[in-house]
């Protein structure tokens, strides 16, 4: 009959090497869900900076109409001045 510890040893050098295994695979799964969710990342700060664009240039289009609109009252005030 052998030993307890010549049976013991080799039994958690495979339990070892089993978890080491499944440890990659773990790692490897955390990997991949890491790079996808950097590459969500990365699609979330392009959808925000074209809105961030979008409503910039809205603002400007919006300060120009304003802009016209000044203008033309001031002119107008002008022209009831006259009168």
């Amino acid at each position: 009959m052998a030993e307890p510890q010549d049976m013991i040893v080799p039994l958690l050098r495979e339990m070892r090497a089993a978890f080491e295994q499944r440890f990659d695979r773990i790692d490897r799964k955390l990997d991949e869900h890491d790079a996808r969710f950097d590459k969500i990342e990365r699609r979330f700060d392009n959808l925000r900076q074209a809105v961030n664009g979008e409503s910039i240039l809205g603002r400007y289009a919006v300060a120009e109409v304003e802009e016209r609109l000044d203008a033309i009252e001031r002119r107008l005030a002008e022209i009831e001045t006259r009168r």
